[in-house]
């Protein structure tokens, strides 16, 4: 399968060759374009949602696909149109929401799409339509935002491109994109069962690395024989099928490509590479970096790219293919990496001669990961953070038993999504909705050992939130801890719902309030919405609170978020319009509807 290469004519037409796959709508998308707010237009989407059989990485099992298709449906728009997706979910078990990953949601908070947050879910049967505007131009994607369902194949790209008549902040010829994920072949259902189980199952490492919905499992190590095959019982594999066969990305001699990259990963980190190909680093999260050359990139899980690759005028040796690699970073790599191949002209997608790129480190060297993450910094231009902030919450990440079983907690709360979601429950005054008490803003930081298990590993479940008085400067700390287990702390990535945030800096070890904020970058510290925590370490965020709404924030690991590693904040409720009633129908609002 060679990778969509979009038109793009800034610089010189492309020639017919690289238009292989169109980008967006193809069968599973019906578009239409009319007139919009602001000069944009409006674009419509009808998707079906329901389950599939699919072969990611060559064994066959039970995925969430839309339209039939696997990775979902591109999105292609321009910045201030309009998203109108229509979704009916044909899933007769299973309800569904579904997240716009970097999507700001400015005026329309309730289609976020958060579980027990923003919105109720859409149950079998039902049709929910969303309605937002794409804000700014960048690589981002969707994903379901309920249980694991992005462990089951529900996601896609969302690509929003400049507004009509504004240039791009570089140049390039053609464009390639891939969504980085790791698989599984036990279901999501069945990983998440496992979670809340006593005794606690946990989900284990990834089978496979997919790019763009395709991989490679290893047949000969599918246990069983002929016979659990024919019962049923057997993972059916087979290396033949097509929608394994490895992704191809087609490049031409001498023509500069902007490479979109995003990590839609359940729990790996990930390295990338192209054989004997640098990468110029342009956006992140999108928002405009500035040019940073590297010949690898980590990528955590919801973060997104772009990085420009120069296709050789006469590729070294001759040779017409390379390998590109994504190898697990952060965890102890018990998964093979994903390999595609780049492929210069129209020719055959042959084997490369060579053998494919090793990891450029260990899979638990911090140092290297950090320097990476200390090199990105914001475009000159970059609107910079306010000097300080009106407030500061420290959020203490552990790992927890409550009632025996492991969980995720912070500040030792281990979130709960109620049955009514705040947004409605925020709106309405619904004082019985969930626990009006406000969380702890930091933890015992003096008695608290970073360094060790918890001395008492008990925590509690909790659906308080954090409130912020609209338009104020909030830093957020993040701080890492030792997990249950000795010498052991991982690399958590955190999203935030609703914003971008600054990325003021990082350190190892505990978090001082007093000295750190000495340090902080803020002359260029880049936008994000997507930001690491590395191991017994501390990140250091600045937003403002000025988009009305209720917000998750919370790692992007799906099993830890399903295992309450989240929070909760809400700004501005008072300034929002009246709240569609789609939103609406369970918990405490179950009788509002008709």
């Amino acid at each position: 399968m060679a990778a969509s290469v979009a038109y793009r004519p800034a610089r010189r037409p492309l020639p017919a060759s690289l238009m292989s796959k169109p980008v967006l709508y193809a069968m599973v998308v019906v578009a239409m374009v009319v007139s919009g707010a602001q000069g944009g237009s409006v674009k419509h989407y009808k998707w079906k949602v329901d389950y599939q059989y699919w072969s990611p990485d060559c064994v066959e099992k039970v995925i969430i696909s839309i339209n039939g298709q696997y990775p979902g449906p591109t999105i292609r728009v321009r910045e201030g149109d309009t998203i109108v997706v229509e979704m009916e979910n044909l899933m007769p078990t299973e309800a569904v929401i579904m997240h716009w990953h970097g999507m700001q949601q400015r005026g329309t908070p309730w289609y976020d799409g958060a579980g027990g947050v923003s919105q109720c879910a859409i149950n079998p049967g039902e049709t929910f339509v969303y309605r937002f505007q794409a804000e700014k131009a960048g690589t981002y994607f969707y994903h379901g935002h309920l249980g694991l369902q992005r462990t089951a194949g529900f996601y896609g790209s969302l690509i929003v491109d400049v507004g009509r008549g504004v240039q791009e902040a570089f140049e390039y010829d053609g464009e390639l994109s891939i969504l980085l994920n790791d698989w599984w072949h036990r279901s999501a259902i069945e990983q998440g069962l496992g979670l809340y189980s006593d005794p606690f199952r946990w989900v284990g490492e990834p089978q496979s690395l997919l790019m763009e919905g395709r991989g490679k499992y290893n047949c000969s190590l599918v246990s069983g024989g002929d016979a659990e095959e024919a019962a049923g019982d057997r993972p059916r594999c087979d290396e033949t099928n097509k929608q394994c066969k490895p992704l191809v990305l087609r490049v031409q001699p001498g023509l500069k490509y902007r490479l979109r990259l995003a990590s839609v990963t359940s729990l790996s980190s990930l390295n990338f590479q192209i054989e004997d190909h640098n990468m110029t680093l342009v956006e992140a999260d999108g928002n405009y970096v500035e040019e940073v050359v590297l010949d690898n990139l980590n990528l955590y899980s919801g973060e997104s790219y772009s990085v420009l690759i120069e296709a050789y005028k006469q590729p070294p040796g001759g040779r017409k293919t390379f390998w590109v690699t994504a190898h697990v970073q952060g965890r102890l790599p018990k998964t093979t990496p994903a390999l595609a191949i780049l492929v210069y002209g129209d020719g055959e997608a042959t084997t490369p001669v060579s053998s494919p790129p090793l990891a450029p480190a260990a899979w638990n060297d911090t140092a290297f990961s950090l320097r990476q993450s200390r090199m990105i910094v914001a475009k000159k231009g970059t609107i910079p953070p306010p000097a300080s902030s009106d407030q500061q919450i420290i959020l203490l990440n552990t790992q927890n038993r409550i009632n025996g079983v492991i969980k995720w907690a912070i500040n030792n709360i281990s979130l709960v999504p109620p049955t009514t979601p705040f947004l409605p429950a925020l709106k309405f005054g619904l004082k019985l909705a969930f626990d009006h008490t406000i969380p702890p803003v930091s933890y015992p930081m003096t008695t608290y050992d970073i360094f060790s298990p918890p001395k008492n590993p008990n925590a509690n479940f909790g659906t308080q939130i954090y409130r912020f008085p609209f338009n104020s400067t909030v830093d957020i700390i993040l701080q890492n801890a030792n997990s249950l287990t000795v010498n052991n702390s991982e690399v958590h990535p955190w999203h935030m719902h609703g914003h971008d945030f600054w990325v003021l800096g990082y350190g190892h070890g505990k978090f001082n309030p007093e000295v750190d904020p000495q340090a902080f970058n803020l002359k260029n510290p880049p936008l994000r919405n997507t930001v690491p925590l590395y191991p017994y370490g501390w990140t250091a965020l600045r937003f403002v609170a000025n988009n009305p709404g209720a917000w998750f924030f919370h790692c992007h690991v799906e099993a830890h978020l399903h295992m309450g590693m989240g929070i909760v904040f809400a700004e501005g409720i008072e300034h929002l319009d009246r709240l569609p009633r789609s939103t609406m129908g369970c918990g405490l609002t179950k009788t509002w509807l008709p």
